[in-house]
């Protein structure tokens, strides 16, 4: 399932679809047929690259953002992986744009707000390599003066399933009690939260990284200027929802 969800997420990409819109007119004997492939074509690309479309879309899909009340204190704050990239020819390992997900937790640790983290992140590459996530993440952890006793690793899950299954075996090992906070990226939480639950995980999601926050003042740039930003995000969104289907149909979210 972890390959085929893999290649099925290569043919959800808007870009694909505009692509191959655009390959097919190009071999059209019919005059009109080519016009109208060229159009949707065109339109396509127009509303997957508007930066307003997109912005409004994540608005309503992402998790609201959560602000512990003063004083609270959750006894763990799961931290999922997916925000460093490793690089194959200096074997190491790079913080990537969704590294808020490190930073919020590491600040939730230092304001007192969770006792200990754990982290689950193993890789999610296709191809097999030694480069663990979670050691990676753990190491810049204890390097800003968090204790490594208060930091529990799962270093073998490649996707939010196993993030899931393994934060689970975790817990009951360790006795830890809920509710947990669940950390990651605004946009993926709606989709982790409903495979946590089916784990019997109680969590309360702490979005960061929000996609939906970057506007700025420029009027042309931020709701009328074409941005391949925005089919960027376009995609990880239909991944997201992609996996939520993919999780009902199968049982697993």
């Amino acid at each position: 399932m972890f390959v085929l969800l893999k290649v099925l997420l290569f043919f959800l990409r808007p870009i694909v679809w505009i692509v191959t819109l655009f390959v097919f007119a190009l071999f059209q004997s019919n005059v009109k047929r080519k016009q109208n492939l060229l159009r949707i074509a065109v339109l396509l690309m127009v509303f997957f690259t508007n930066p307003f479309i997109i912005r409004e879309v994540l608005n309503y899909y992402q998790e609201k953002a959560f602000i512990p009340a003063p004083n609270t204190r959750y006894s763990v704050g799961i931290l999922l992986g997916g925000f460093i990239s490793y690089n194959k020819k200096d074997d190491k390992g790079y913080f990537n744009a969704a590294s808020d997900r490190f930073i919020q937790t590491a600040l939730l640790y230092k304001k007192g707000n969770i006792d200990q983290i754990i982290v689950a992140a193993g890789n999610g590459y296709i191809t097999k390599h030694n480069f663990k996530e979670a050691n990676f993440i753990k190491e810049n952890l204890v390097t800003l003066g968090i204790p490594a006793e208060k930091i529990l690793t799962d270093s073998t899950s490649r996707n939010t399933l196993e993030n899931a299954v393994n934060s689970k075996v975790i817990i009951d090992a360790e006795g830890l009690k809920g509710p947990f906070l669940l950390i990651s990226s605004a946009m993926h939480l709606p989709r982790a939260k409903l495979v946590f639950e089916k784990q019997n995980i109680n969590v309360i999601p702490y979005p960061c990284d929000f996609d939906s926050k970057n506007i700025g003042n420029n009027f042309i740039e931020d709701y009328v200027l074409p941005s391949s930003l925005a089919l960027n995000k376009w995609e990880n969104l239909i991944k997201e929802i992609a996996g939520i289907t993919v999780y009902k149909m199968t049982g697993k979210g």
